[in-house]
């Protein structure tokens, strides 16, 4: 039976409140529902899910962590989605300013560690922001920061999951704004169940050329 490891990497989004005491808990965010669904399409396999998402993450502490949470780990697939922090500390309480030269400087950083010092195909999935947004300004930064995520998925990324464009087209038809977040950030289950989904239906013809 073949064996693959799976590594999710991120923010709050992707930790979403695991056991960090075992990195082998996936939590209860969209990496369970993508795991769920991923095993289930492969059966023929045996996975290995690691969740190294860690709350509050902005690129720069991801780069900082990258050997010991990412890299030591040897992953056949690792999976990132960060940068929404990048913006929303600039207007929350930590007043963090994140410029967008160095916001691409640090992803970049990310993924060419990723590509020179593993064998790992790479997964980025957008930042995205949904209707409760918090803070005047978020959208504006976000707009000008997917473009760069979007560059950078093209030379770097196996398979790129632009989540903004998938939610943008679920919020068309979905006629209660709050139903995937409370606050435009992080996903509720609906959202977690929606972002596991898109995850697993783009992961999986990745994992078959294994």
């Amino acid at each position: 039976m073949k064996k693959i490891k799976i590594l999710f990497q991120g923010d709050s989004i992707t930790d979403a409140g695991r056991d960090k005491r075992n990195y082998h808990d996936v939590g209860p965010g969209y990496p369970k529902y993508a795991s769920e669904a991923i095993a289930a399409a492969c059966p023929d396999v045996e996975f290995e899910f690691i969740n190294f998402g860690i709350s509050g993450n902005r690129t720069s502490q991801l780069f900082d962590r990258l050997y010991r949470d990412g890299i030591a780990f040897q992953p056949d697939v690792v999976s990132v989605l960060i940068g929404i922090n990048d913006i929303w500390h600039r207007y929350g309480g930590e007043h963090i300013a994140t410029t967008d030269e160095q916001f691409a400087l640090n992803y970049r950083c990310i993924l060419e560690r990723l590509r020179n010092e593993t064998n790992a195909k790479i997964i980025m999935l957008s930042p995205f922001l949904l209707d409760a947004e918090p803070f005047e300004g978020m959208r504006a930064d976000l707009e000008r920061r997917l473009p760069i995520v979007r560059k950078l998925a093209e030379e770097f990324a196996d398979v790129y999951v632009p989540l903004d464009k998938h939610f943008e087209e679920a919020l068309k038809t979905q006629p209660e704004p709050l139903y995937y977040s409370k606050d435009g950030v992080h996903p509720n289950d609906n959202g977690r169940m929606f972002i596991g989904k898109i995850y697993a239906e783009a992961a999986i013809p990745l994992i078959k050329q294994f």
